[in-house]
């Protein structure tokens, strides 16, 4: 993995906890109410956007495609960690607790992403950022399809492998773009 990879990586969800931590400051933790199913589309709402925007080059809300792909990261960190926290863990968690969750979840993602760089010799940087928004759309089919189905799968890597593509498919979007 080229060393500026990690680092780019590194900025870009820096730029992103900064505005999980902050939104966790003002909110608590009020997405824990929230199913798979329901971030799931959440993250799917903010693809969406994201591919119309591609598409048709202007925005009516003022808000960019940098936002959106930001949301998708934060989305995706909450999804897997509803994916993993006990139900017994309460819906409001202290924001330092939150923050080490996140960066847990976050590096074990960095982590995957350094692998299948190598594997597959950062294929991503010759890729269109449209492209990444296609594949992050597809993952979140499949993830509603595999939840639609009970999380039963025969053949094929499970949700929270899913949710981990999406986010590394975010962060490439967003070096792309500049950002960190």
């Amino acid at each position: 993995m080229a060393a500026n990879t990690s680092l780019e990586y590194d900025q870009v969800i820096a730029v992103c906890k900064s505005l999980f931590i902050k939104k966790t400051k003002d909110y608590g933790t009020a997405w824990r109410i929230l199913r798979p199913s329901s971030i799931t589309d959440q993250i799917f709402i903010k693809a969406q956007r994201i591919r119309t925007l591609e598409e048709k080059k202007v925005s009516k809300v003022g808000e960019d495609v940098t936002s959106e792909y930001i949301g998708i990261i934060n989305y995706c960190v909450m999804a897997i960690l509803q994916l993993e926290l006990d139900e017994n863990e309460p819906n409001e968690l202290p924001v330092d607790v939150t923050e080490a969750y996140y960066d847990e979840r976050v590096q074990e993602t960095k982590d995957l992403m350094s692998a299948k760089n190598h594997d597959y010799g950062e294929a991503w940087r010759d890729m269109r950022i449209s492209s990444l928004t296609d594949l992050i759309l597809m993952k979140i089919l499949r993830v509603k399809q595999i939840e639609d189905n009970d999380g039963q799968t025969l053949a094929s890597e499970g949700i929270k492998a899913n949710y981990q593509d999406m986010l590394n498919y975010a962060v490439f979007a967003l070096i792309k773009l500049g950002v960190g």
